[in-house]
């Protein structure tokens, strides 16, 4: 990965400031005012770097930062209920629509439950 790195420096570049946002939610002991002063710090790399990508990934970052930080009071997330969600839109999509929506209810709860 050094040869690679050497040809191409902006990757590099890319690679450490990527990487240092994932140790950020790596550590499982962080507390949500400790990941703040983290994401500042992060902030601040990506100010110094010269790629636009990066600060367009920071911007999206900085404009969510309050829900992110949420993750960190506890170190869990929704993927659950987003692959809940996802299994019933492939079910509704397998019927072609509802029509009858406590018989859909009922399914639901017999299949998933």
């Amino acid at each position: 990965m050094n040869t690679l790195f050497q040809l191409y420096p902006k990757l590099k570049e890319a690679y450490d400031i990527t990487n240092r946002l994932r140790a950020v939610f790596r550590s499982p002991t962080l507390d949500r005012e400790t990941a703040k002063v983290k994401f500042r710090e992060w902030y601040k790399d990506v100010s110094k770097c010269s790629l636009r990508e990066m600060k367009a990934a920071r911007d999206a970052v900085r404009s969510r930062e309050d829900e992110i930080l949420n993750y960190f009071i506890d170190h869990s997330t929704n993927a659950g209920a987003e692959s809940f969600n996802s299994k019933i839109k492939g079910f509704r999509a397998q019927l072609r629509g509802v029509s009858d929506l406590p018989f859909f209810m009922f399914r639901l709860c017999t299949i998933f439950g």
